[in-house]
């Protein structure tokens, strides 16, 4: 089985590839559509628009639709706007923390270059080294 980190740099690849085809300017679908070809190529198991229930004071409120659930521990959300919010990276955290799910991607294709962005169910710190110096860290 593939670490997480695998996977999240195998879906990274597939979102490059979807991107530098369609470019950008699409609805979200359409690049739903084709990350769900890219992913089925490269056999990669996942759930377009997995159901996520929403509870409150143990009642079911309502439904939420997350676009993608990778292989039963990656959330995938997707979108094709301008610039990304703080609001989009929430509605992604808020996924993870209806499913227990650990780690999600939020994948915008709306700019010139699509957007990445790793979210965690539970806030973590990571450490980026710059590969040509050592002491140049960047933390997220």
């Amino acid at each position: 089985m593939k670490t997480i980190d695998d996977l999240i740099q195998q879906v990274t690849g597939i979102s490059y590839i979807v991107h530098n085809t369609l470019g950008c300017g699409f609805l979200e679908k359409v690049y739903e559509i084709a990350l769900a070809i890219e992913l089925r190529k490269a056999n990669v198991f996942f759930q377009e628009q997995f159901p996520i229930p929403v509870y409150y004071q143990d009642e079911r409120i309502g439904e939420y639709f997350a676009d993608l659930l990778v292989e039963g521990r990656l959330i995938v959300e997707l979108k094709s706007v301008e610039n990304l919010s703080f609001a989009h990276e929430k509605q992604l955290v808020n996924y993870l923390t209806a499913t227990q799910i650990e780690d999600g991607l939020l994948l915008n294709f709306g700019s010139s270059s699509v957007q990445i962005k790793r979210k965690f169910r539970v806030y973590r710190r990571i450490e980026y080294q710059n590969c040509q110096n050592e002491q140049n860290k960047t933390y997220l």
